[in-house]
């Protein structure tokens, strides 16, 4: 597992990797990209790839940016397929507020799904329900660590509770020996 340690990384205004971090979230860095573990997954494997720079909004992104969240998205997604034993994957953005967007740093869902996973909730269809609503928003989290984001409205998520993070980097070190056995000559 080779994850660059030497510089801080950040996710809305939340670090996910730094010297001072005993217990990492990202499993995955790039030039311009990084994937890291949910706090609060919807489904087992549902996991955030964003660019290295803090930027809310896809549009404000470079075409190297766009370029390398892209092919890491593809990248990340066929691990998370083949490790979580799913046969589909949905992967989204929420970009902006409005949108469902709960974290100002723009990122993409990668959510490993299998027949029938969400029928209790209604059919495949309820991932979308469940990314706009409590069950996908963050922002209550990362509010109560950092107060700065008025426009990204906090939701009472009490039912659903974030991960430990021994938990998390758990599951963050074992996608990274997952992505180191990756082949990366499948496009």
């Amino acid at each position: 597992m080779s994850l660059p340690r030497s510089d801080s990384t950040t996710f809305g205004p939340t670090y996910v990797t730094s010297r001072l971090l005993t217990r990492p979230k990202v499993f995955h860095i790039t030039a311009h990209s990084f994937a890291l573990v949910n706090l609060k997954p919807l489904l087992p494997g549902h996991v955030l790839v964003s660019p290295r720079r803090v930027i809310p909004r896809f549009s404000d992104l470079s075409p190297a940016e766009v370029t390398d969240l892209f092919m890491t998205v593809q990248k990340v997604g066929r691990m998370i397929e083949r490790v979580y034993k799913a046969s589909s994957l949905n992967i989204a953005i929420q970009d902006g507020a409005e949108a469902g967007q709960s974290v100002p740093h723009i990122h993409t869902h990668i959510i490993p799904r299998k027949k029938a996973d969400l029928d209790h909730k209604g059919g495949s269809d309820a991932i979308y329900g469940m990314l706009d609503g409590d069950e996908g928003n963050l922002g209550k989290h990362f509010v109560e660590k950092s107060q700065e984001r008025p426009q990204f409205p906090s939701v009472d998520e009490e039912s659903r509770r974030p991960r430990g993070e021994a938990e998390m980097a758990e599951e963050a070190h074992m996608l990274a020996t997952e992505m180191d056995r990756q082949r990366d000559d499948i496009l």
